[in-house]
């Protein structure tokens, strides 16, 4: 109706909102319940160099050769009598911080190879490896005692004990969480048939190297550039450590060794990642 003014007089608030005359606006539909969610647990995707238990583990020295990346792999080790040092003062430092400072400042990926004991003697130190996802961890027995006779001057480990040795670090590893990987090293690259037989319950993929840096106990950082840089190749496995005390010169020795990989425009890359396409 109109006002004696002829003007249209608004009757509801649905009018007053939309504009004197106007229809009122149509009511938004109800929100559409959540979709359902399905209540079934995602399958585990398996761990990066997991096989089939039972199955003799392969060996593993470098990656394909046809791209232009390398693996960087530090070894962790601890032995008893490295503990007994550092716990009598003798030593102050099985793990070499000024690594991860430079991996870490140049956002380098690297997997760690990683003892039982020393993960239980430094677990600050894998924590932080773990957080960062350019880094993998790996297997390289509980106390790094030999799996063959005659490897170096290591400790032999019983043969009886070698599952259990290796079963028990990835038990200790696996709560750090990060990339945990099924590679396993052996203690000074030593294996046979009997200890590749031992590891065949656990399904692991056994990885060697081809260029083994020789840092452990060098007196110097040069002759570990060489090592390293003189033999590098597509699809290598660079083999060094991180237990400071036994390899002073690695850190020293890294920033060459990085800046001569760019030269020869080879880029570092996890393990999984250069192992791929390894059947």
């Amino acid at each position: 109706m109109r006002s004696s003014r002829g003007i249209f007089v608004c009757l509801t608030l649905a009018t007053v909102l939309a504009g004197c005359g106007s229809p009122a606006p149509t009511p938004a539909p109800p929100p559409a319940p959540p979709a359902r969610v399905s209540a079934e647990p995602i399958a585990a995707r398996p761990q990066p160099g997991a096989v089939d238990p039972g199955r003799t583990p392969p060996i593993v020295d470098h990656g394909p050769r046809g791209q232009k990346v390398v693996a960087l792999t530090f070894d962790a080790d601890m032995t008893p009598s490295m503990l007994a040092a550092l716990k009598s003062g003798q030593v102050k430092s099985y793990a070499n911080l000024a690594i991860l400072d430079i991996l870490e400042e140049r956002r380098v990926p690297a997997t760690f190879f990683v003892t039982g004991m020393w993960a239980e003697r430094y677990p600050d130190v894998l924590e932080r490896i773990a957080a960062q996802d350019r880094n993998e961890i790996a297997n390289h027995t509980y106390r790094h005692a030999a799996y063959k006779p005659n490897c170096y001057t290591l400790e032999q480990l019983p043969r009886t004990e070698m599952t259990a040795d290796a079963r028990r670090t990835f038990e200790v590893l696996a709560p750090f969480g990060g990339n945990q990987t099924h590679y396993f090293r052996f203690p000074g690259l030593c294996h046979d048939a009997a200890a590749l037989t031992a590891l065949a319950p656990l399904g692991v993929t056994v990885v060697d190297g081809d260029v083994v840096s020789g840092d452990p106990f060098a007196t110097a950082a040069a002759p570990i550039v060489r090592a390293v840089l003189d033999r590098v190749q597509p699809g290598s496995i660079v083999v060094m450590h991180i237990t400071e005390a036994n390899a002073a010169f690695t850190d020293e020795a890294l920033v060459p060794i990085l800046e001569g990989l760019a030269q020869r425009g080879l880029r570092p890359v996890k393990l999984s990642e250069l192992l791929a396409s390894v059947p």
